[in-house]
């Protein structure tokens, strides 16, 4: 058992467990016809099934319970803190996997020559009185009875006055901002607190109107809303319930990594030695000074970011993107394929960083410019 958790505890450091959590995602919510096509071949469609459903939630209980022997696991989701995130994680898959299975099924349907099942249920009369106003009475008693339950079982996580001479460790914002807080360890704070929040919100705004598909409307369908649905979760999961999950779970004292079974030891110190990509250019590969001019102190950088966001965009038209293109035309296309660009900045720079201590790909600091 203590070589699983060990297993558990490298699979787990994000170097290992965002790229594995990346190609999971691609994989079962394939963008395009070919990913399609190799998701229908490997049959991983059935996890959308009830069967894949039993078999996902027995494999995420038992390993809970598992978890719960081990005194450090049994620490962290036992917190009054973040019992709300274990419980978060539990309701993100069900409702993952039960609206996937409504798309598949629906898709089965049309694909036979059937109404989806919400054409058939829209044809049955629903008054608001009783059947409504019953379900709204019964939901808001369950929820009373939860919230009185978790109030007598957990204490509040009420903690000392505020005292500025002393600081938590590790401080932590709220679980809502720990997305932006982990963020912040990639990015400067105008990036990682207006720029991207806004451009992924925007993104999602988007999806609609780059995705209008007429095909689809008005019931759950993941063969006619195959990039819509794509990107959306690959959004939500990625840059959302993954930092949120990783700033609860695996930053511990000093904001280092910590497994779900290790113990969060304050005197850990992990050897990082973060590097500017053109530190990594001049001095590391060329074994020189770093230039004293800065556009050419920088050039790798802008090279870099020019050739993503210039370069890159025709030469997706052109391959993977293809039929998008096509669908699309060419300005809906320049507005998704910029916004899908600088979302995937976000998860690019993070396992730069992870992988190789890239800490900016452009530094000018003497302008307050870090990209």
């Amino acid at each position: 058992m203590e070589a699983f958790k060990e297993f558990i505890n490298t699979a787990t450091r994000p170097r290992i467990l965002f790229p594995a959590l990346l190609v999971f995602t691609i994989f079962m919510f394939p963008p395009n016809e070919f990913l399609f096509k190799i998701n229908k071949k490997l049959r991983l469609y059935k996890l959308w099934t009830p069967l894949g459903g039993i078999v996902l939630f027995s494999l995420m209980i038992a390993f809970f319970v598992f978890g719960l022997t081990d005194p450090n696991f049994k620490k962290i989701v036992t917190k009054p803190d973040n019992v709300p995130i274990v419980s978060l994680l539990f309701l993100v898959n069900f409702f993952l996997w039960f609206s996937m299975k409504q798309a598949y099924e629906n898709d089965a349907r049309v694909a036979v020559g059937r109404e989806p099942q919400e054409a058939v249920e829209a044809k049955e009369k629903v008054l608001v009185w009783p059947d409504l106003v019953y379900i709204e009475f019964i939901s808001l008693i369950l929820c009373t009875i939860l919230l009185i339950v978790w109030s007598i079982l957990l204490k509040a996580p009420l903690e000392e006055p505020a005292n500025p001479t002393v600081s938590p460790n590790p401080s932590k914002a709220p679980w809502y901002f720990l997305g932006l807080q982990e963020m912040l360890v990639y990015f400067d704070p105008w990036l990682a607190g207006v720029v991207f929040p806004t451009m992924i919100i925007l993104g999602l705004m988007a999806i609609p109107y780059l995705d209008n598909n007429k095909k689809g409307r008005g019931y759950y369908s993941f063969k006619e809303r195959k990039m819509a649905v794509s990107i959306f979760v690959t959004l939500w999961l990625l840059f959302w319930i993954f930092l949120i999950t990783v700033g609860t779970f695996l930053r511990g004292p000093n904001w280092n990594f910590f497994g779900p079974f290790e113990v969060w030891d304050v005197n850990k110190l992990e050897a990082l030695t973060n590097v500017n990509l053109s530190e990594y250019f001049y001095m590391i590969w060329f074994k020189r000074q770093l230039p004293h001019n800065i556009l050419l102190r920088e050039l790798p950088g802008f090279a870099l970011l020019i050739s993503y966001f210039v370069v890159l965009p025709p030469l997706l038209a052109k391959t993977f993107f293809k039929n998008i293109y096509k669908s699309l035309g060419a300005f809906r296309f320049s507005v998704f394929i910029v916004l899908l660009l600088i979302a995937a900045s976000l998860p690019m720079k993070m396992f730069l960083r992870w992988a190789f201590n890239i800490k900016y790909l452009i530094a000018i600091p003497e302008f307050f410019f870090n990209v």
